[in-house]
């Protein structure tokens, strides 16, 4: 059976496991397969952009629900700058004695599971995101990029999961094995893409 929906996965990994006991923990393994997944794989499929408008006065910024990681961030109007990542304990030391500063925003750190800024914005600025997003839960999409492209880490990253609940850890190491090569081969044919074709030339500019 080929691998090309969240039904037919399902299906494959019981079949994998000569199990027809285990409709109601497979989609367990699967999500946790897609937790894992997003911690050890970055592709160019998982980049997306988010634009939206800091209001004056508000240093913290919201992160987009499919966040992962940042690319990178600039601010938009009066020409695209830049906004550089810094530790918080560097945002407390800015910070320090300075708390109402304001004005166009330079600098952001996690915090609280949002961005914060700083100087605090003086007006209403625009602020690009271009991230990598999570991948697309196959509980909620029959099917997504990679099931399609890549099913074989969908099937190995998911029975890795069983092996704790079916006590086999002897059978554990085969799939970890398996999972850690398919997920590297998603890794290299993201950067080889990037790297396609002749002539290629590298440059650095604002996103427009």
């Amino acid at each position: 059976m080929s691998i090309t929906n969240y039904t037919n996965l399902q299906s494959t990994i019981a079949d994998y496991l000569n199990r027809d006991d285990l409709t109601s923990v497979i989609p367990v393994f699967i999500q946790l397969a897609e937790a894992q997944m997003n911690r050890d794989i970055r592709h160019y499929e998982m980049e997306a952009r988010s634009t939206g408008v800091q209001d004056a006065g508000d240093e913290y910024m919201q992160v987009p629900s499919t966040w992962l990681e940042n690319i990178r961030a600039h601010v938009q109007g009066g020409g695209t700058t830049p906004l550089d990542l810094i530790s918080r304990a560097a945002m407390a030391d800015k910070r320090a004695g300075q708390e109402d500063t304001s004005g166009r925003p330079e600098y952001y750190c996690m915090a609280d599971g949002q961005f914060q800024l700083y100087p605090t914005p003086d007006a209403e600025y625009t602020v690009e995101l271009l991230f990598y997003e999570k991948i697309p839960a196959l509980a909620t999409n029959s099917t997504n990029w990679l099931l399609e492209e890549h099913p074989d880490v969908y099937l190995y990253g998911s029975l890795i999961h069983s092996a704790p609940y079916l006590a086999e850890d002897e059978r554990a190491t085969i799939w970890t094995q398996l999972y850690a090569a398919a997920a590297k081969r998603v890794i290299d044919s993201s950067e080889q893409a990037r790297m396609s074709g002749s002539g290629l030339t590298l440059k650095v500019r604002g996103l427009g």
